[in-house]
């Protein structure tokens, strides 16, 4: 096991998310930034977008990677808050709080997400 996958596992088990209070999960790789808000009660992915996704992925390409990471965070809250979502429980999944990380939280906070 790697030491993220240690440090992971050893979050997740305080870390839960459940309908009144949803789980928002961050990863990133070298590239790209993904989001999801996720009831870990049902076991389902209430919402989910990324860098990647065709409704943000003309906005973000000529932006660098810490705007691109707060852009898809605005993004998820928007598309949390529509759906009736405003309270979640930050999964930065065994990632330091910082950088692209911190510019993504920043993002959510400033579409109404309270974490």
């Amino acid at each position: 096991w790697s030491a993220i996958a240690t440090k992971k596992q050893r979050i997740r088990k305080d870390v839960f998310g459940d309908a009144a209070r949803p789980r928002l999960s961050v990863y990133r790789s070298e590239k790209h930034i993904y989001g999801q808000v996720i009831d870990d009660v049902q076991g389902r992915t209430l919402f989910a977008i990324s860098d990647l996704s065709k409704d943000l992925r003309e906005q973000v390409k000529d932006l660098d990677p810490t705007a691109a990471a707060k852009a898809v965070g605005e993004a998820l809250a928007a598309k949390a808050v529509a759906g009736g979502v405003t309270k979640v429980v930050f999964d930065r999944n065994g990632r330091r709080y910082g950088g692209r990380l911190l510019a993504f939280a920043e993002g959510a906070r400033a579409k109404g997400l309270q974490f």
